[in-house]
């Protein structure tokens, strides 16, 4: 099996549709998109889009999703008024979602199993096999990483959460950072993803980010540029800054 790993998409319909187009062309049997879906500037139409997959996609619940989930039921909603731009921003999904989309976030699962070609068995999560919010960055120490593991069987772990591409030995099992659809942080404006079967390959494809940005300021709320695409694609953070973010934060460095 081929499968074509899609993680942290975050409401960006043209960065998606891009990578669509190219998994169309390589003989994928499987998608699984792993975990935050939302919140982003165009999330209807990016369900829209990912409920036309049908039975060869598999989603994974990452903390975005979760969390959006929550808002929508909360009452009362999230303040759009709120200083904090991420409350805002969970207030914009909630206006915009219908119960479907609800529903749709509220079934993804907690992980997914599957086998791929050469690579073997497959656990795909969003933050760590425990958590959809536990961070591993591409610098995160074995001290740190090995718990997070354990009691997994699968001899490859695929992650997102982090938003930066790059594979961890530790113990005979390997750490994959899918690294991300919508909104990157890898020093470069374009949506990554991964694909697994025969080999783990970490991809890149671009796309039409200027025009993403003006669609995506247009049907997302005001402040999207702040929550979203200014350090990712407008001036695009580079892995190893958000790697030493991540991990201090981890860590309470």
């Amino acid at each position: 099996m081929r499968i074509a790993a899609l993680y942290d998409i975050h409401g960006n319909l043209p960065a998606l549709e891009a990578v669509l187009a190219e998994v169309e062309l390589l003989d994928v049997d499987a998608i699984v998109v792993g975990g935050d879906v939302a919140p982003g500037a165009m999330t209807p139409g990016t369900i829209a889009r990912l409920r036309e997959l049908g039975d060869r996609a598999r989603f994974v619940m990452g903390n975005g999703d979760r969390e959006v989930v929550e808002a929508f039921d909360a009452d009362p909603p999230p303040n759009p008024a709120a200083d904090d731009p991420l409350t805002r921003l969970l207030a914009a999904e909630v206006a915009r979602l219908d119960h479907a989309d609800r529903d749709f976030l509220a079934a993804f699962e907690p992980v997914v199993h599957l086998e791929a070609d050469d690579v073997g068995p497959t656990l795909f999560c969003h933050g760590s096999p425990r958590s959809d919010t536990e961070i591993i960055t591409q610098i995160t120490a074995p001290e740190r990483l090995g718990p997070m593991l354990a009691g997994v069987d699968e001899p490859t772990v695929v992650i997102g959460h982090t938003h930066h591409q790059f594979v961890l030995e530790h113990g005979g099992r390997r750490v994959v950072n899918a690294g991300a659809v919508g909104m990157p942080y890898q020093g470069a404006a374009a949506a990554f993803w991964l694909l697994l079967g025969p080999e783990i390959d970490l991809r890149r494809t671009d796309y039409d980010v200027e025009g993403a940005i003006a669609t995506m300021r247009a049907a997302g709320p005001p402040d999207i540029d702040e929550a979203m695409l200014a350090g990712s694609l407008v001036s695009p953070t580079d892995a190893d800054t958000v790697a030493r973010i991540f991990e201090d934060r981890a860590t309470g460095a």
